[in-house]
């Protein structure tokens, strides 16, 4: 079986120090609950990340780690959790029917 393709561009050097947050306060991307009273943090920080010149980068980074809690490439845990489970629900039917994922 064929694992899933990740963004490998977090592999170069140096992305990090491009990002749009880099100045921004890290507490930003790193809310203390998933209730709706950190909605507001987490929209903020999504706000920053969507013009971010190094998103993909960074949430191929969060991907491959999968331990990485907070906003990263403008995904929550919970919302990268969620994309990792559909990709393997989508490689395992397309393991079972014989096509590439």
């Amino acid at each position: 079986m064929e694992a899933p393709s990740l963004d490998v561009s977090w592999k170069r050097r140096g992305w990090r120090t491009r990002s749009a947050c880099l100045n921004a306060d890290p507490d930003l991307f790193f809310p203390i609950s998933a209730t709706a009273a950190a909605a507001p943090q987490v929209a903020r920080a999504k706000a920053i990340c969507a013009g971010c010149p190094v998103r993909s980068a960074c949430l191929g980074f969060a991907m491959a780690h999968r331990d990485l809690q907070g906003i990263w490439g403008g995904t929550t845990d919970e919302e990268r959790r969620k994309t990792r489970r559909s990709k393997a629900r989508s490689a395992a039917r397309a393991a079972r029917t014989g096509r590439a994922a």
